[in-house]
């Protein structure tokens, strides 16, 4: 304000002594004088606003200048640019080379609608995504989700995250992200591989292996990925790994079913490790029910831990003799019903309508559900209740403020860009294993994934402690995915 106070100072001063004061009429002049310059100073202090702006603030006011209507594209944006601050608004070169204003746009944005067919001959058209982000370092890569949900913020925001959760991986992956606003609940298998098919037919121009490599995602499980894999390879007549994900009889990867719970789980033990706490024993709340959260039950619950939740968008389950993890995939995977179908393996469990997070109390929660899935108000329920380690296994379950909560609160807190790595980590050793036409073994598979997630915890780790911000890990991933990103596009030059 002191800056602006002085050019209003100097501007009325100028004015006032270009005025002949002539009796009466130098206080209409001055009336009319001190105006025009509040106009002129009114009209343009958002201008002087951004002249004393840092980069960083000026690319975040600017990008949400133009997406008003995306929100979690924003959410995101605003995460990252804000922990980026430390390292792009001290050093000239990237704002010199425009480098944030490239890194927040996506390369190429396809949109294209899906017509199908369901089992009684109606039509019915979707809106199908494809966010192609940043190929700085490889080719892109990120997963199809089917949701009612899904638009493209959403699909942007999942695309931005996937460019540094994949640079952390240390693997030549870049960043997309795709989907519809279609939903798999309650349809045929018939009915999903006519959609599936009516997707490929549009998608299958824009991706190939060392272009553009989709996986699943919520709502597109190996079922999905089968039916995309049949047409895009009936449509290119080639058979090449385009798709990870895939069946083991068709060039998939073992472990990759559960990479992303279990590298989620091996990222938690080191976290626990590295602060004198020990996974074993510890009680551990899960949300969501899908692939991730299966699979992070099934680690969890091997190396000695109590998982006692478990949820789905209908309600949630609380077991105190400890999650039947083989009930939950017969539930889910096999007789694909609701959640609340566990009281029939285990009457003694208790089941409630809504948020998981609202009734739990754990030593450690693994949020798997879905995005935005914390608030505020449950992140102080979690740290009053004595939780002490939050690590995500969605993307982006816990909202801004439930973050800031856990990090004012000292909760260990890792982001999902890096705790849900093992997903697409997996995903990129399965594009490996296709490339030299061989597979590896379960155990190799999962030994590469187990070192890649320790090795992540290391590099945020590493770059909490450069930038002076011990234990606050959304800084940490942030900063350490962006750096071999950013050393990336600067070689490159303005493409």
């Amino acid at each position: 304000m002191y800056i602006y106070s002085l050019i209003i100072d100097n501007v009325s001063r100028n004015c006032y002594n270009r005025v002949s004061v002539k009796g009466g009429a130098v206080v209409q002049s001055l009336i009319q004088i001190t105006d025009i310059t509040l106009c002129f100073f009114i009209k343009n202090i958002k201008t002087m606003e951004v002249l004393v702006m840092k980069y960083s603030e000026r690319v975040l006011e600017e990008l949400k200048k133009n997406n008003p209507y995306q929100p979690e594209f924003i959410q995101a944006a605003t995460e990252v640019l804000e922990s980026l601050s430390p390292v792009v608004d001290t050093d000239p070169r990237y704002e010199k080379a425009g480098l944030l204003e490239r890194l927040v746009e996506p390369e190429r944005t396809i949109m294209f609608r899906i017509p199908w067919v369901d089992d009684n001959g109606e039509v019915h058209v979707n809106r199908g995504y494809r966010v192609q982000f940043n190929s700085a370092i490889g080719p892109y890569k990120g997963g199809l989700r089917l949701h009612p949900s899904v638009n493209l913020s959403i699909i942007k925001f999942l695309g931005f995250e996937q460019i540094f959760k994949n640079s952390l991986t240390g693997l030549p992956i870049g960043g997309a992200k795709g989907g519809s606003d279609f939903d798999p609940k309650g349809k045929s298998d018939m009915e999903i591989m006519r959609f599936c098919q009516a997707f490929m037919n549009e998608l299958y121009k824009y991706v190939g292996a060392d272009e553009d490599v989709p996986a699943g995602d919520i709502g597109t499980g190996a079922r999905e990925v089968g039916y995309l894999y049949g047409q895009y390879k009936k449509l290119t007549n080639r058979s090449e790994g385009v798709l990870t994900g895939k069946g083991l009889s068709f060039g998939g990867s073992l472990a990759r079913t559960e990479a992303t719970g279990y590298g989620l789980v091996y990222i938690t033990e080191e976290l626990l490790k590295d602060h004198g706490k020990n996974i074993q024993d510890a009680r551990i709340a899960v949300s969501g029910s899908g692939n991730v959260a299966i699979y992070a039950i099934e680690k969890a619950e091997q190396l000695g831990a109590k998982v006692i939740s478990c949820s789905d968008s209908s309600g949630y389950i609380i077991d105190e003799n400890g999650i039947d993890v083989d009930a939950v995939k017969q539930i889910k995977e096999v007789e694909r019903k609701r959640i609340k179908e566990y009281l029939n393996y285990h009457p003694d469990a208790t089941y409630g309508e809504g948020s998981v997070w609202d009734n739990v109390i754990c030593d450690v929660a693994l949020p798997c559900a879905t995005q935005n899935e914390i608030n505020k108000v449950e992140a102080q329920r979690l740290a009053d209740s004595g939780c002490y380690a939050v690590c995500e296994g969605a993307n982006m379950p816990t909202n801004a403020e439930a973050t800031e909560v856990f990090l004012d609160r000292d909760i260990l807190f890792l982001p999902g860009k890096a705790s849900n790595a093992g997903g697409v980590a997996t995903s990129a050793l399965e594009m490996g294993q296709n490339s030299i036409r061989s597979s590896w073994t379960f155990d190799e598979v999962d030994a590469k994934l187990k070192g890649i997630m320790i090795n992540i915890y290391y590099h945020m780790k590493e770059a909490c402690e450069q930038f002076d911000a011990k234990d606050n890990f959304v800084a940490g991933a942030n900063i350490a995915g962006f750096m071999k990103v950013a050393d990336a596009m600067m070689a490159q030059g303005i493409v």
